[in-house]
């Protein structure tokens, strides 16, 4: 079993909430459609906050391209789909300016990362080759103890590693890659009416009208100002 099927089974295991290095791509291109920019059940208040958010950035240019290389390295593409596709960078920048408590680790940490590359290799880790690449991530990506008494390398690549296979595995990309269908809705249509007939019961009119309307099941639902349900 290789690494990427290994971490399709932990997440499968555990079932996947939230939360390992081969060759860095190329920079991430613009993700022009963004996969948790929800569209839906979102109150007028919600949807503004979303918006600036969506709108807000955190990486400079060089700090994205360096995570960019970074997630490659972590989840190397495959046929099934690569970190530009499922849109990870910007995920992680998205996180990044939700919740500010990432940002000083992070962005340490990438200083860091490049400090260290220029003493052991005199340039930045993204020019770096390959192998050099893995044997300073190799330093920083197997703690022996808790994450939380490891130096700040070591919770920096923990705090990178969950945000990227997060972002994928989150994905429509991931999802399709490991084939998860617990979010797919299942129709059943009830017991067959001749079998009802046969028995001599029927389906309490009261209790049915509490039931989804299977044929409205594709609808979106619409909420108020105040938050009240109206479809």
């Amino acid at each position: 079993m290789d690494r990427r099927e290994s971490i399709k089974s932990i997440l499968l295991g555990t079932v996947a909430g939230g939360l390992l290095l081969e060759s860095c791509g190329e920079p991430a291109a613009e993700v022009t459609e963004k996969i948790w920019d929800y569209q839906y059940g979102r109150n007028a208040k919600e949807a503004a906050i979303d918006r600036a958010l969506l709108q807000s950035s955190f990486f400079s240019e060089e700090e994205r391209q360096l995570v960019d290389c970074l997630a490659n390295l972590i989840l190397p593409p495959n046929e099934a789909g690569n970190i530009t596709e499922a849109g990870v960078v910007p995920f992680i920048e998205f996180m990044m300016v939700d919740y500010p408590p990432f940002q000083l680790p992070m962005r340490g940490g990438l200083m860091a990362l490049n400090a260290k590359a220029n003493r052991s290799f005199g340039k930045a880790f993204i020019a770096s080759t390959e192998e050099e690449q893995k044997s300073l991530l190799d330093t920083m990506a197997y703690p022996l103890e808790g994450v939380e008494e490891q130096p700040q390398e070591v919770q920096f690549f923990s705090l990178l590693r969950n945000l990227v296979l997060t972002g994928y595995f989150t994905s429509a990309v991931g999802i399709k890659e490991l084939d998860y269908r617990g979010n797919t809705p299942h129709v059943w249509d009830g017991v067959p009416q001749e079998v009802l007939d046969d028995m001599g019961l029927a389906y309490d009119p009261e209790w049915i009208a509490k039931c989804v309307d299977q044929e409205k099941r594709n609808e979106t639902a619409v909420w108020d100002e105040d938050g009240n349900l109206l479809t």
